[in-house]
């Protein structure tokens, strides 16, 4: 069963996600991060494609982002399962799952270790 979150909050002027879990685990997550990570076709495509060439060549290709590609327009939830990120620069086909979400976050992040009810 994929836990899904209790709250999520963005935060524009700190340039974060917040989700706070079900299990009462949390994860803060950059925006850069989550822009990096998007996990359309797309972006992921670059990925693979970046990878075949680094084989075939000496040369790294590294896409530059402007700064609106790594501010939050706004947040939408997919159905019961996910998160659709639409960032400032239009890029808006990146559907982050729970789990997916889940995944990205740091292990070392947890709310409710000794603050009452945990």
């Amino acid at each position: 069963m994929t836990i899904k979150p209790r709250e999520i909050q963005a935060s524009r002027s700190k340039g974060t996600l917040s989700i706070i879990w079900q299990d009462g685990h949390q994860s803060v997550y950059r925006f850069e991060d989550l822009r990096a990570a998007c996990p359309c076709a797309e972006c992921q495509g670059t990925h693979e494609t970046s990878d075949a060439a680094a084989e075939d060549s000496l040369d790294l290709n590294l896409p530059l982002r402007s700064e609106a590609a790594t501010k939050l327009e706004s947040l939408e939830q997919v159905g019961n399962y996910a998160l659709q990120i639409t960032w400032q620069d239009g890029h808006r086909f990146g559907i982050y799952t729970w789990e997916y979400l889940r995944s990205l976050s740091p292990s070392d992040e947890h709310t409710g270790s000794g603050e009452g009810d945990g």
